[in-house]
């Protein structure tokens, strides 16, 4: 996960609306499931998945009134504490 990718989904998000990017992630689990994917190509979109995931759920903390920049914050520190 990437987070200046994550902030620009949330920027984005708040341009546009949540939907698109749970759209995006139904046509790129979609996507997996191609049989002559390389695993090189399964593992960018799997990339991308996190950081859409992120997006929503950084989203989601900035809707119940955390600033973006603390959600973001505490999100990356949920994702760091959760690899250790």
């Amino acid at each position: 996960m990437k987070i200046p990718i994550i902030k620009h989904l949330v920027d984005f998000v708040e341009k546009n609306d949540v939907d698109y990017i749970h759209e995006t992630l139904e046509l790129l689990e979609s996507l997996v499931d191609v049989p002559t994917l390389k695993d090189e190509e399964t593992a960018v979109i799997g990339e991308l998945m996190s950081n859409l995931y992120g997006a929503i759920e950084v989203h989601k903390e900035i809707a119940h009134g955390t600033t973006k920049k603390d959600a973001l914050n505490g999100f990356m520190k949920r994702v760091l504490g959760s690899i250790s």
